[in-house]
């Protein structure tokens, strides 16, 4: 059968990527690693002894690491689609790893217009309107995350400030003392 468009497939490495196809896949696996981690930690975290953390069972991390692995491996193929669109070698992604590096490439990934035309892989990928879309809402998101944090981090401060204070404040009662062992 010929297809006039050949059935692109978004988490294989061949292709290309747009700057919202990019953001909008970035921004869906972020979404999927953060569901499946918070219900791992609701059906294993419910078993750890707060006092002992070092007690998270062993299937959890072996589950968590698994899920950590896959949510890079997706990243690295965006980012290789994001590069070829400039027309760079996917090898260019390895740049992640450098410190401070990794985050001008990010930016870079994000902000450098793709090559109009065709170049050495392939035709440009038509964004679908749901990618332009999810990738809108991320753009629009991260301001929105960095405000949050501006106003959350200082509260969250003051409250652990005055919850110290108030701590202080009580007065001391024999209650609290653990009676000796005999």
């Amino acid at each position: 059968m010929n297809q006039a468009f050949p059935i692109d497939k978004p988490t294989r490495v061949s292709g290309r990527f747009g700057r919202l196809s990019y953001l909008a896949w970035l921004f869906i696996s972020s979404i999927i690693f953060m569901v499946i981690a918070v219900v791992l930690f609701a059906i294993f975290g419910s078993v750890i002894d707060p006092q002992n953390p070092e007690n998270f069972s062993i299937p959890a991390i072996i589950i968590a690491t698994i899920l950590y692995i896959a949510f890079i491996y997706f990243s690295f193929i965006f980012m290789i689609r994001r590069l070829h669109d400039r027309n760079h070698s996917g090898w260019l992604s390895l740049l992640m790893f450098v410190p401070v590096l990794n985050i001008v490439f990010a930016l870079y990934l994000i902000f450098a217009k793709g090559d109009a035309g065709s170049n050495n892989f392939g035709a440009p990928r038509i964004t679908p309107g749901w990618e332009k879309i999810v990738g809108w809402l991320y753009i629009l998101m991260i301001p929105l995350a960095g405000v949050l944090a501006a106003i959350s981090i200082p509260a969250y401060q003051r409250y652990i400030e005055s919850a110290q204070q108030a701590q202080l404040q009580q007065p001391y009662s024999e209650s609290y003392q653990q009676s000796p062992q005999e």
